[in-house]
């Protein structure tokens, strides 16, 4: 199967809010915080936010949204990534993040952030940004809740 990556539309929301939530991994704030930057995007309201969905034969199956990290020089954070249940482990999620990296290098990006929790649930999201060329930059302790630290990702571009 090919997997196209392309610019976000109005018709990816809904499908990508989906899988989101269907990933299990987001609490109902963090869900809802994503259908409002997607929104956002779509729409032009925050130009900061760059959104690209993944799809397979038109289905959006996965999505990535990142932007250059206010008050830096050429640092970009990635601020989601998702992949549909159905597709994860295929190579979509791999195809999103060296798609996010040739962009932010086009920009004249030089470091990528990337932030996630410390928890058991969010081993196997650790593994996939170490395989990725992502090293374990800093950690803040119970930053989401207790015994939920954050974890900061990060990738030099040069």
């Amino acid at each position: 199967m090919k997997i196209e990556i392309r610019k976000t539309t109005e018709s990816d929301i809904v499908p990508v809010v989906d899988f989101v939530r269907a990933t299990g991994f987001f609490r109902e704030n963090e869900n809802e915080i994503a259908l409002e930057v997607i929104t956002d995007a779509v729409y032009g309201h925050d130009e900061s936010y760059q959104s690209y969905t993944a799809v397979i034969e038109e289905e959006p199956v996965g999505w990535i949204m990142f932007g250059e990290t206010p008050c830096t020089v050429k640092t970009y954070d990635i601020y989601w990534i998702a992949v549909s249940p159905v597709c994860q482990k295929g190579g979509v999620g791999t195809g999103l993040i060296k798609f996010a990296e040739d962009m932010i290098r086009q920009q004249g990006g030089r470091l990528v952030v990337i932030e996630t929790s410390g928890t058991d649930t969010y081993v196997p999201t650790q593994q996939f940004y170490y395989k990725n060329g992502y090293e374990l930059a800093a950690t803040v302790r119970d930053f989401y809740d207790s015994n939920d630290h954050k974890l900061i990702f990060t990738k030099h571009l040069t």
